[in-house]
C-alpha cells in the first residue's frame, strides 16, 4: 500500500476537503451592491524627510510593511526608499532604508515572492532624465539586498501582483515608446518576460497601472493615462494567458491608481482625483460596467495619493501621502466597508463564480442548489496497524499521536506511558518515530534520555511533567 493510502486510512475525515468542496458558484444579488465606507481612523506615520511620498503597503509574516520615497522634493534629487514595519498598524518603526548613489529610487512596490521573500520594486530614475526599474529582496524585513536594475532606464515597471508562481506588472514609456504600455511577468523578480508588448496603445500616453486577479484568474488592469487629449483612467479585462484585453474608459482622471477585491467580491480603488480640490479618494469600482463612484474622501490635499491597500482582519488599510497639513507626510487610514441592497433586488439571484478556489462544503452559503449533493461525514475505517507500542517505556497507555510531513519524511510524536497513573504522570515520556512512506515506521535510537539504565531508545522528552501530556508539535513554516 502506498503512502497516500495511509492517509486515507488514518485521516479519512480529510475526504471532506476533497469530496465536499464547492468549486462551482454561489448566490448573490444580480445588481452590484452599493458599498459604503466609514473612516475608523487615520494617522500620520512618518514625516522625517523634507518630502515623503509614493507609498505601498503589504501584510507579510505577521506584520504590516509600508514603503515610500524620502527626498528633498517631489522629484529631481536622489531619493531613498524607507521601509516601516508595524505589528498592529498603529505603532510603526523604521525597518530599513534602500538607497543608490546614482539613481533616484521612487514609487516602492511590495510583493511576496513564491519562495516567501519580500521583493521591493521601484523606479530607478536618473534625475531629470529617464526611469528604469530596480528590485531588492528581504527574508526578514530588516536586511535588504542591494538594488539591482532589472529594466534599463527608458521603460518603468510600476508595480507587480502575484498570480500563482508568477508576478505580473505593467511597464510604460519613461520616455521610450510612450504611446504603449506592456504587460510583463516574472517568477524570480529579476528576469522578465513580455506577455504583450502593446497592452494599451490608443494614441495617448498610458502610464501608471495596477494589475489584480479574481478567484477565476481573470485579470483586471486599472490604468492611468496622461495623453494630450485624453487623461481619463482605463479599465482592462483579460482571461489567461492575458494576451487579449478589452478596455473601458472610466471617464475620470485617476493618479497613482490602486485597487483590491474584498472577500465579498466588491472592487475598491484609491487614487488622486484632480477635480478641485485635488485629493485622495476611495471609490467603488464596477468591473462589469466599467465605472467607478466616490465613497470616501480621505484627509488629503495638494501633493497627495499613491496608495497602498491591504484587506486585513475585516478592514481596508490604506497607506498614502498628502500635504494638506503643510508638510508632505505619510498617512495610514483604517476603513470599515459595508454593503447595502434593496429587498426587491435581493429577490433576483445570480451566481458568483469562484472558479477553482477551494471552499469547504459546510453550509448552504456557497451552494446554488442541492439537487445531486448532500452533507455526509466520512468516517475513518480501521485497518491494519502500522506501529505497535511494545517498548517498556511505551505500553498500553500510549496516546496523543501527532503526525506531520517534513519534506520527504513523516514524523510521529506520541506519549509513552506503561502504567495508569492519572493525567500528567511522572512516568510519561514523549516518543518519536519516522517513516519514508507513511506505512513503514522506524523508532530510532536517539540516545537522548536514559530509561532502565540505557539510552538506546526513541525518547525525545522525559521528566518535564506535564510537558509530555498531549505533546503536540507542528512544523512552523513562518518562524
Amino acid at each position: 500500500m502506498n503512502g497516500a493510502g495511509f492517509f486515507h486510512r488514518v485521516a479519512a475525515i480529510t475526504v471532506l476537503l476533497q469530496g465536499l468542496v464547492a468549486t462551482g458558484i454561489a448566490q448573490t444579488t444580480e445588481a452590484e451592491p452599493r458599498v459604503s465606507a466609514e473612516l475608523v481612523s487615520v494617522a500620520k506615520i512618518w514625516d522625517q524627510a523634507p518630502h515623503n511620498a509614493f507609498t505601498d503597503l503589504i501584510h507579510w509574516k505577521g506584520k504590516f510593511y509600508c514603503a515610500f520615497r524620502e527626498g528633498k522634493g517631489h522629484a529631481g534629487d536622489l531619493g531613498k526608499l524607507r521601509v516601516l514595519a508595524s505589528v498592529d498598524g498603529e505603532n510603526w518603526n523604521s525597518a530599513g532604508l534602500i538607497e543608490d548613489a546614482k539613481f533616484d529610487l521612487r514609487d516602492a512596490a511590495l510583493t511576496e515572492m513564491p519562495d516567501g521573500r519580500l521583493m521591493v520594486l521601484g523606479g530607478a530614475q536618473i534625475p531629470g532624465k529617464s526611469t528604469g526599474t530596480f528590485v531588492c529582496f528581504s527574508e526578514d524585513g530588516v536586511q535588504f539586498s542591494d538594488p539591482e536594475i532589472v529594466i534599463a532606464p527608458g521603460r518603468w515597471l510600476w508595480r507587480t501582483t502575484r498570480q500563482g508562481e508568477d508576478s505580473f506588472g505593467v511597464a510604460y514609456g519613461a520616455p521610450d515608446r510612450a504611446n504603449a504600455s506592456s504587460l510583463l511577468k516574472t517568477r524570480d523578480g529579476r528576469n522578465y518576460e513580455t506577455v504583450i508588448s502593446d497592452l494599451l496603445n490608443d494614441g495617448e500616453w498610458p502610464t501608471e497601472a495596477q494589475i489584480r486577479f479574481d478567484g477565476d484568474a481573470t485579470a483586471y488592469c486599472l490604468h492611468r493615462r496622461d495623453g494630450k487629449t485624453k487623461k481619463t483612467a482605463m479599465l482592462g479585462v483579460s482571461k489567461p494567458p492575458y494576451r487579449e484585453w478589452q478596455w473601458k474608459d472610466l471617464g475620470q482622471r485617476l493618479g497613482g491608481p490602486n485597487f483590491v477585491e474584498t472577500p465579498n467580491g466588491q472592487w475598491l480603488a484609491v487614487g488622486r482625483l484632480y477635480d478641485a480640490p485635488v485629493r485622495t479618494e476611495l471609490l467603488q469600482l464596477d468591473v462589469e460596467q466599467g465605472s467607478m463612484r466616490s465613497i470616501l474622501k480621505l484627509p488629503s490635499g495638494g501633493d497627495t495619493s499613491y496608495p497602498g491597500m491591504v484587506w486585513h482582519n475585516d478592514f481596508l488599510w490604506i497607506s498614502y501621502y498628502a500635504s494638506h497639513e503643510g508638510k508632505t507626510s505619510i498617512y495610514l487610514a483604517k476603513v470599515k466597508i459595508s454593503e447595502s441592497i434593496s429587498e426587491a433586488k435581493l429577490e433576483k439571484k445570480t451566481p458568483v463564480r469562484i472558479g477553482t478556489r477551494r471552499e469547504l462544503f459546510v453550509d448552504d452559503y456557497l451552494i446554488e442548489n442541492k439537487h445531486d449533493v448532500r452533507f455526509e461525514l466520512h468516517h475513518p475505517q480501521s485497518t491494519e496497524s502500522v506501529l505497535t507500542f511494545d517498548r517498556p517505556w511505551e505500553g498500553p497507555f500510549c496516546g496523543y499521536v501527532t503526525v506531520f510531513q517534513d519534506d520527504q519524511k513523516y514524523r510521529m510524536y506520541y506519549r509513552g506511558l506503561p502504567n495508569a497513573g492519572g493525567d500528567c504522570s511522572d512516568q510519561e515520556v514523549t516518543c518519536y518515530a519516522e517513516s519514508e512512506n507513511g506505512i513503514d515506521w522506524v523508532k530510532p535510537e536517539l540516545g537522548l534520555f536514559e530509561h532502565s539504565g540505557s539510552k538506546a531508545n526513541n525518547i525525545v522528552l522525559q521528566g518535564e511533567t506535564p510537558a509530555s501530556h498531549n505533546f503536540s508539535p507542528f512544523f512552523d513554516k513562518n518562524p
